[in-house]
């Protein structure tokens, strides 16, 4: 399956049609392969994107944005550290996004993740985001309290309100040269318990565990609930959701590389050519380094 077919299987064309429960989880777009061979697909997506990050940051026009959102346990740090390991640090940041701090909830509901957007010619990746104030503060009841919003504001039509706000600010984000891609890892139930499990029976892995997670693990439903209707709700042509079987990791992470490659080849990147003065410069450049020999 070619990379553009694959990619094409998990993005939100049509959101008003949008059913989470209709999107498998353990899906592998039909795909059949052993380990290795998956390890060798990958590869070949982290090096295509190495190549293509190296053009978009000497070109230096387009900034890109990627938001992962999960449930605990969904992949989301290894998909980033996996997909991204061919990237140039000095072009690429990562930001994760913990509960608001005083000063953040003192201000719009956009401004911590606006300060901290990619640069044109980075990528900057957001590990959870901005949806967070579609999510755990729309499950959790004392979320929007903590935010300090008046009273008025606070009515039945507070969610509609803010997924019309994203839009318009991913709108914005497009038309200023900024590519948006957002990934849902898609996680079951059922595997989120087997990775628990995982978690607490070995000593390695014992620090990933909060109990806290199991008091999110509760709600599960409500933020099924939250994640279909942000998703159909903020997924649009210029920024779609791709949503992403998460119960087999291999898969999960070949179609976020396949995906964020699609996206880049699209853009039509490529190295500047210099011109002009700057063309005389590297000539002239040449002709003295050529004389020293």
């Amino acid at each position: 399956m070619k990379a553009t077919k694959l990619v094409k299987r998990f993005r939100i064309d049509n959101p008003e049609k949008f059913k989470l429960a209709k999107c498998d989880p353990s899906d592998t777009g039909g795909l059949d392969i052993e380990k290795d061979d998956a390890k060798a697909f990958l590869a070949q997506g982290i090096e295509r994107l190495s190549e293509l990050q190296e053009r978009l940051y000497a070109q230096d026009r387009w900034a890109v944005l990627i938001i992962f959102q999960a449930m605990d346990t969904a992949g989301k740090d290894s998909a980033i550290k996996h997909v991204m390991s061919g990237i140039n640090p000095q072009g690429c940041t990562v930001r994760s996004f913990k509960r608001p701090s005083d000063e953040e909830n003192d201000h719009d509901f956009l401004w911590r993740s606006s300060i901290r957007l990619p640069e044109r010619g980075r990528i900057g990746i957001f590990n959870r985001s901005y949806y967070e104030e579609v999510l755990v503060v729309r499950v959790h009841k004392d979320g929007l309290e903590r935010e300090r919003l008046p009273p008025s504001l606070m009515d039945k039509a507070v969610w509609k309100n803010r997924f019309k706000d994203i839009r318009a600010y991913e709108r914005y984000l497009t038309r200023n040269g900024t590519l948006v891609l957002k990934f849902f890892l898609h996680l079951s139930k059922e595997e989120q318990r087997r990775r628990f499990l995982e978690r607490l029976n070995n000593p390695s892995k014992n620090w990933k565990f909060s109990f806290a997670d199991l008091t999110e693990r509760q709600r599960w439903d409500k933020y099924m609930v939250a994640y279909e209707d942000m998703i159909a709700s903020t997924s649009t042509n210029k920024a779609p959701w791709y949503v992403v079987p998460a119960d087999n990791k291999w898969f999960t992470r070949m179609v976020v590389a396949a995906a964020i490659v699609d996206a880049l080849e699209g853009l039509n990147l490529s190295f500047p050519r210099p011109r002009g003065k700057a063309r005389n410069e590297l000539a002239k450049a040449r002709r003295m380094l050529a004389q020293e020999e």
